[in-house]
């Protein structure tokens, strides 16, 4: 399968083995349901839950690749994984705790300022600044796309960070690791070495791990509509994320 295939017969996965498996999760639109404002999103007893028996169950093969910054997934989470790469891969936590970080960008604050200045004329606008990187968010503001778009491209090519669309944002970013590299520096290393990488995301962002699972023997699991994906697999939204987790063995 290329990358650009659709996945294969629009099914889902069989149940999950935790036996050799490494399991990669992502977060927004994957193990919580996307928010109008990001920080709108909790902790939730469930998903807490469910985390902590993964965790064991897999003996510590469990990492979470996100767009988020560091803090916010351990927020979210309350702590469970310790494995976790923040801001699309940007920023590296590994299983004994050490954080593999990079220098921002010189570009972001010129990005900053013009992003903030385009958000002041609605306040459905909403501006998240990760430190590595710079995201506007307008699903308040939906007629405004195509000019975000526009300023985020421009400001691209001006300053030399990273556009990183998404659903309903558009991210500048600090150039360096996705989320496919992220998963990749994972599997060289314990716990996750030697074990069969399963990926699960929903954004464009999440193509690179698919891609990276797939070549390391594994398989990548697309939740939402179905599109052209680099994931071997299929589920219908988080519900249906978290039943597949929970039915695990």
């Amino acid at each position: 399968m290329n990358d650009h295939d659709t996945i294969t017969a629009n099914k889902p996965p069989a149940a999950l083995s935790l036996a050799g498996t490494a399991l990669f999760l992502d977060l927004d639109g994957t193990l919580a349901p996307i928010a109008a404002r990001p920080q709108d999103v909790k902790p939730d007893a469930r998903l807490t839950r469910l985390i902590e028996r993964l965790h064991r169950g897999l003996q510590g093969r469990l990492a979470v690749l996100s767009g988020r910054t560091l803090a916010d997934v351990d927020r979210i989470l309350e702590r469970r994984v310790p494995a976790v790469a923040s801001v699309h891969g940007l920023i590296r936590r590994t299983s004994e705790g050490k954080v593999v970080d990079r220098e921002p960008h010189p570009g972001l604050p010129e990005a900053a300022e013009a992003i903030r200045a385009f958000a002041r004329r609605d306040d459905g606008l909403l501006v998240e600044d990760k430190g590595h990187s710079i995201a506007l968010h307008f699903r308040l503001a939906p007629s405004l796309a195509r000019e975000a778009a526009a300023l985020a491209e421009a400001l691209a090519a001006r300053t030399g960070l990273v556009l990183q669309p998404g659903h309903m944002v558009v991210e500048l970013r600090t150039p360096g690791p996705s989320k496919g590299d992220s998963l990749q520096d994972f599997m060289a290393a314990a716990p996750f070495a030697g074990a069969v990488p399963v990926f699960v995301g929903d954004d464009l962002t999440d193509e690179p791990a698919f891609r990276a699972a797939a070549a390391l023997g594994g398989f990548g699991v697309l939740v939402g509509p179905a599109r052209p994906t680099a994931a071997r697999w299929r589920m219908e939204d988080v519900g249906a994320v978290l039943d597949w987790l929970e039915a695990a063995r």
